[in-house]
């Protein structure tokens, strides 16, 4: 009863403050808190609302990306065989050409274009594919067209430069536009030692196309590979015809014993 009283009591006084000449005051300090608690109330609000359109931007963004990785997915274990000489049929690299076709139209990448290419080549040059002469040139050409795409923007590729050299001289036979290739893959990787044996051949194939510059600068970097192959074999299994060995004979012309070594590599490949 007397709690009842007091705040009576208090309510009554505190009438007669806000109809004091100061009440104006008064009441705009009372009202004040509730505008900044309305303004921050509103500020919250349209926080949360762009925090729910960038995620649903985020969303429309990465949907697309997030579903091109999965397609891409589908490729991977064929490419991998493929890498590592396992057996595969040419409908499990049809079936993988359609899945980065699919990846790629939901996300067109270089990295995607790049690994397509690989996948073309496959089908157009394993020899136990068999694919007729039309398709053949179809696949190297759609090979060429996506390593064109994928080293526009992603030049620093040696390997990717070197397919190109080789889906070039497959579809042209020897050229300067098979050479130009050849020198951005010794340019970009020059000292990745795997890639050699391949560059060497496609150097030897394109050997009567290079100009005296090319032919000097390529054979610098077949006598610095030499120099640092522990086991040289190879360089004589990319010797197919008189003009190869002539040629590779000229890159080592001034190598001490080089041309003794040579000469003994290919006596013993004859055994």
């Amino acid at each position: 009863m007397n709690r009842h009283r007091r705040c009576k009591t208090f309510d009554i006084a505190y009438r007669r403050r806000l109809s004091a000449p100061n009440g104006r005051l008064i009441q705009a300090q009372l009202v004040q808190p509730q505008g900044e608690w309305l303004l921050l109330t509103i500020f919250e609000w349209l926080l949360r609302g762009l925090m729910g359109i960038g995620g649903a931007i985020l969303v429309w963004i990465a949907w697309p990306v997030s579903k091109g990785a999965w397609q891409a997915q589908q490729a991977d274990l064929v490419v991998t065989n493929l890498r590592l000489g396992y057996r595969t049929d040419l409908g499990d690299v049809r079936l993988a050409i359609e899945a980065l076709d699919r990846a790629i139209a939901l996300d067109p990448t270089a990295t995607r274009h790049l690994q397509r290419s690989e996948l073309f080549v496959a089908a157009a040059l394993v020899p136990t594919f068999e694919p007729t002469p039309e398709q053949r040139v179809d696949w190297l050409k759609r090979a060429e067209a996506d390593l064109e795409f994928g080293l526009g923007r992603d030049p620093g590729r040696g390997i990717q430069w070197l397919r190109l050299a080789a889906v070039r001289l497959g579809l042209e036979g020897p050229s300067q536009r098979s050479v130009a290739p050849l020198l951005m893959s010794i340019d970009t990787s020059s000292m990745m030692q795997p890639l050699w044996p391949t560059r060497l051949q496609i150097i030897l194939d394109n050997g009567q196309v290079l100009t005296p510059e090319q032919r000097d600068l390529v054979g610098a970097y077949v006598l610095r590979t030499w120099r640092l192959s522990s086991d040289r074999r190879w360089f004589v299994d990319a010797i197919r015809t008189p003009i190869d060995e002539l040629f590779v004979r000229y890159f080592m012309r001034d190598e001490p014993g080089a041309q003794e070594q040579l000469t003994q590599l290919l006596s013993e490949r004859k055994k």
